[in-house]
């Protein structure tokens, strides 16, 4: 089992509202260089999609499971079909995005229990509680050509030291696409 963070993540290493649901001054800069960037599978998940699970936070498959259910093309249809592990604190209606159940107790402990691969979307508090963990096996991010000055980073001050291994790196229109593995312990 590996469990795999995709963010999206400007130069400065911002990672917050980059769709501006979030109401930050700075939120959608995502959007700024188009859909196109964006659009299908750009973190080239693959088989992970169907036998795999993703991991989100609450917030971020509330904005998902208002938008995804919707959307139609083959990514949107793997998306739709994947199973989708929801970390909440509260109760939470999962009937909204098909395949979606809420984790019961402790996050971590859940998660180290997971056989599948893991695929963390968005959810910057469950990517730190992983993190801080010492459980991410991979990021993949796509990195934008924007500098914010604000918001929350992808790895903010306390992250433990981790090494990672680049496997892959390569422009995406004007966007990078790089892919860091974790070293050989």
């Amino acid at each position: 089992m590996s469990i795999i963070v995709i963010s999206f993540v400007t130069l400065d290493g911002i990672a917050s509202d980059p769709d501006g649901s979030a109401g930050s001054a700075h939120g959608g800069w995502m959007f700024r260089y188009g859909r196109g960037p964006v659009d299908g599978d750009k973190f080239r998940l693959g088989a992970l999609m169907t036998d795999g699970a993703l991991l989100l936070g609450r917030g971020t498959w509330q904005a998902f499971a208002r938008l995804w259910p919707a959307r139609e093309g083959a990514f949107a249809e793997r998306m739709n079909a994947a199973d989708k592990l929801v970390a909440t604190r509260t109760a939470l209606d999962t009937s909204a995005w098909a395949n979606s159940v809420a984790l019961e107790g402790d996050l971590l402990d859940r998660i180290k229990q997971e056989p599948r691969d893991v695929v963390v979307i968005g959810s910057l508090s469950v990517v730190r509680q992983l993190a801080e963990a010492d459980l991410i096996d991979e990021y993949r991010l796509l990195t934008f050509p924007t500098v914010l000055g604000a918001g929350e980073p992808l790895f903010p001050a306390g992250v433990p030291m981790a090494q990672f291994d680049c496997v892959d790196a390569e422009p995406a229109g004007e966007l990078v696409f790089t892919r860091y593995r974790r070293a050989a312990r």
